[in-house]
Parts: C-alpha cells; structure tokens; sequence
C-alpha cells in the first residue's frame, strides 16, 4: 500500500544530488552484478522538468535473478523490496528507499537483456534536449495528477501518460 500520493512538484535541483548519494550505496551493494553504472532515470533526471518527487533510478545487471543473492546488502544500505506487476514478466526487481509506503527513491534493477531500460534512457535524453515536449509532458502529469478520484491511483496515472511515452520515446529511439 503506498501512502504518498500523486503529486506533481516543481523541480528540484536537489534531485541529482539525492540521485548520486544513493547510487553510490547502490554500486557498493550491487557491484559485482552491474554490467555499467546505476543510472538517473524518470523526471527527477530532467532539468527543469516538474515530478513526482521519487527518484527513480535504473541499474543493468548479466542476469536478474543473481540480485536475490544481494537482498541483504540492499537492506544493509536501506533499501526494501518493492515488487511491481510486470517484474517478473520484464525481468527485474524493483526496490524503494526508505519504505515502500513513503519512498523517496525507486530502483528498477533490470536484467541487461530486456528492452526496457534503453527505451527509459532514450526518453529522459529526448526529454533533456527537447524543452518544449518536456514541458508538454509535465502539463500532461499535472493533468493526471489533478484529476485523480484517488491521488494513490498509480495504474490511472501510468495509463494516462503512457501514449505520450511511447510516442517520444519511438521517436528518440529512431536512427
């Protein structure tokens, strides 16, 4: 059950810093595994770009199920598991910092076979190079946010702005 509710904040130039201080944890508690450096992903890695103010963050490892052998460093560092619906499917773990109920940071740890996590790198570079969609995009998010019968409806607010991520992240994907 998540107790922070969906709201959309403008941005933060702390975010980067609240990214690098967990990342090293992070390389620390994962690093064996990693196949390349845990990554700054979502809105929060978007200067100037309004979010929900959790940073997620993306670390690529060989194979996913070698991180069930580092639960006890990722808690040792203060990170809790945090399973999503399509992990398994998608091949990755997802994990929160400090609770699930009230994260402030999400860590999707992504298997570097699945196709994923380029797609999200692809978006947040576009993202950072063409203003005027991201600034498209955070209107969208504060529409969604806005609306919400429920400020804790995540599957309403990921379905709303689903389209509009596909559609840019297919066009930073393009050659």
């Amino acid at each position: 059950m998540r107790w922070d509710p969906i709201v959309i904040a403008d941005y933060n130039p702390r975010w980067p810093l609240l990214f690098e201080r967990e990342r090293e944890a992070l390389e620390r508690a994962l690093g064996p595994l990693l196949v390349r450096p845990i990554e700054h992903i979502g809105s929060t890695a978007v200067p100037g770009l309004a979010a929900k103010p959790i940073v997620d963050m993306c670390a690529v490892v060989a194979d996913i199920d070698d991180v069930a052998d580092r639960v006890a460093e990722l808690s040792r560092v203060g990170w809790v598991a945090a399973p999503e619906p399509s992990d398994i499917d998608e091949r990755r773990r997802s994990y929160c910092t400090p609770s699930v109920e009230w994260r402030t940071h999400h860590l999707h740890v992504v298997e570097e076979e699945s196709h994923g996590w380029k797609g999200w790198l692809a978006f947040r570079d576009y993202l950072r190079v063409h203003p005027d969609d991201a600034a498209a995009y955070a209107d969208l998010k504060r529409s969604l946010a806005g609306k919400a019968h429920d400020p804790n409806d995540r599957s309403a607010y990921r379905l709303g702005k689903s389209g509009f991520i596909q559609d840019h992240t297919r066009s930073a994907l393009e050659p």
